[in-house]
Parts: structure tokens; sequence; C-alpha cells
């Protein structure tokens, strides 16, 4: 005979240990909201310092929005997330380390007789805010939750400012680069030109394609950009590395591109046109340009994908099978 008790208990102990696991899981959450409140109290000086560097520097301008955008890329995973969380002490501490010698290296080196610039420092002391706050994630929704996670979570690594000597690297291989683009577009447009290393010499004015003309800051914002693209639109590996790396030959032809313009400018309408909007501030015009190939190839990669994806589901599912029907003789009965 079924004990209606038992089952009835049952029942009530199941509804039970599934409200804590979900007073769990919130309390988890609330937990995290409190450390990330206390950690950025015990940062207020760096994050402070690190609002106003960016907000005055064109090269890190876009650190104010990588937060948003790694809320928002959380969001668009919320469905993915683990439910259940758990506790990863291995990561915990990996992270914790990691953050811990970024900012007693950058509080030590700051106070060094050999400073710290302001640049390098928020670069240390960014990157360690970072690894606490991966801490708390490992510790707060554990391993699983972390993995799912781990693009959102990386991306914030974007609002750490390129060191100082990354930067510097950075803007001597673009400007070299850049220049070498531009030369094959004046010779594509068989413009008179006596080139020496950086200067370019056209009728009437003599073009030098300075560091300051590296176009770092836009491929930089173009490269972030792409990496967010990439995740958001399409699935496969490769897919997404191949759009990654278009990004690197695209900004060295977008800014051949715009020296080429200008230089092209000043041999035709005159030697003023160096100070000409289009140069000082038409940046964000040749921005919007690189963004039509770079669209295009999106968008074509994301056909691929859902080409071959749906090549894979007819493969796996050839359509219903049609039964055999025997037919046998009829019985006049």
């Amino acid at each position: 005979m079924l004990d209606l008790s038992n089952l009835s208990q049952g029942r009530r102990r199941s509804s039970t240990d599934a409200h804590q696991v979900h007073i769990s899981g919130h309390a988890r959450t609330v937990a995290y909201l409190g450390y990330i409140v206390l950690l950025s109290l015990f940062f207020i000086g760096p994050l402070r310092d690190l609002i106003i560097y960016a907000a005055t520097t064109s090269i890190h301008s876009h650190i104010l929005l990588i937060p948003f955008i790694s809320a928002y890329l959380i969001y668009v995973l919320r469905s993915q997330l683990p439910r259940h969380y758990t506790t990863c002490l291995t990561g915990a501490l990996i992270s914790f380390l990691c953050g811990t010698t970024a900012i007693v290296a950058a509080s030590h080196l700051r106070d060094s007789p050999s400073t710290l610039s302001l640049n390098d420092y928020l670069s240390l002391a960014s990157f360690a805010f970072i690894c606490l706050l991966a801490t708390g994630g490992f510790l707060f929704f554990g391993w699983r939750w972390m993995a799912a996670a781990a693009f959102p979570i990386g991306f914030l690594l974007f609002t750490v400012p390129l060191p100082d000597r990354v930067l510097h690297f950075l803007e001597t291989i673009s400007q070299l680069a850049s220049t070498e683009a531009a030369a094959i577009f004046f010779a594509i447009a068989q413009t008179p030109m006596l080139r020496e290393g950086a200067v370019f010499h056209l009728p009437g004015i003599a073009i030098e394609v300075a560091q300051e003309c590296s176009g770092i800051r836009s491929s930089w914002v173009l490269f972030i950009t792409t990496v967010a693209a990439s995740f958001l639109f399409l699935q496969s590996p490769w897919r997404r590395a191949f759009l990654i790396a278009f990004v690197i030959p695209l900004a060295i032809l977008r800014n051949g591109f715009r020296i080429w313009v200008i230089g092209l400018l000043c041999v035709e309408l005159g030697p003023q046109m160096i100070d000409s909007p289009i140069h000082h501030y038409g940046g964000p015009l040749f921005f919007a340009l690189s963004l039509v190939p770079l669209s295009l190839l999106l968008w074509s990669l994301r056909l691929s994908e859902i080409a071959a994806a749906n090549r894979l589901s007819e493969t796996n599912d050839p359509g219903p099978k049609q039964e055999n029907l025997s037919v046998g003789p009829i019985s006049n009965e």
C-alpha cells in the first residue's frame, strides 16, 4: 500500500532543498556585490585616477566604456551561466596572488627612486583590481561559472592602460607599416614623390609620417570592437580568430590611405590642407570607412557559419523515416 505521508514529506523536503539552494545562490550574489563594493573602496584612489586619466587622454578614452560592455556581455550570457554555485579555492588563490603581487609592485615602484609613470602605475593597479575581482568570482560562484563567463571577465582587461613600452612599440610598428602602405598608395596613384624614410617629398610640400600619425588609438579601438563583435556574432573559434587577425592589415591600410588622401589634397589644393580639419579631426571618418570591409567580412563569416550549421543538421537528421508498409491479399469474408 502506498504511504502517502512519506510521499508528501519527500515533496516538502525537495521543495525546501530547492528553496535553500535558491537562497544560497541569492546570498552568494549579494555577498559578491558587497565584495565588489569593499574592493572598490580599497582601490578608490587608483580607480579615481584611472577615470580621470582615461577622460583626459585620447589613447585610453575607451576604458570608460569597457565595464558597461562587459556587463552587457554577461547579461547576454545570463541564460548560459550555471545556476549551481560552488567555491573554487585554487582559482581564487591564483588570482589573489596575481592581484596582490601587482598592487604591491605598483606601490613599491611608485615610491622608489626610479619613479613609475602614472600610466604604468595605473596599468598595474587596474590589473590588480581585475585579478581581485576574479578572486571573488571564484570564491562566490566557482570554477564552472567563471569558465562560462570567461569572455566578459577577460574583456575587462581592456580597462588596463597599455604600458609605456608596449605603447611605444606599437606606435613605432604602426608608424613604419603605415608609411609603407602610404608609399604603395602613392605609387598606385602615380603621384610624383621622393621618399626619405618616413618623409614624402611631394610637389609643393614635404610630409613626414610622425609617431603621432601612427593611428594606434583608432586601431586599438577597432581591435577591441572586433573582439566584442566576434564573440557576439560568431561561434567558430577559427572564424573569430580570422576576423580579429583581419584588423591588423585593415588598420595599416586605413592609416596609409589616410596619409595618402592628406598628401593628395596638399598636392591638388595646396599645402594649407596639411592643417585642414580632415587632418586633425578626420580620424572618425576613416575609422567609419574601415568598418565597411570589416562588416562585410563579418557578414560573410556569419553566413558561412550558418550554412555549415545547416549542413551539419541535415547530415545528422536526414528527415523522417518512411515506414515499410506490407500490402497483403484482401480476403472477402
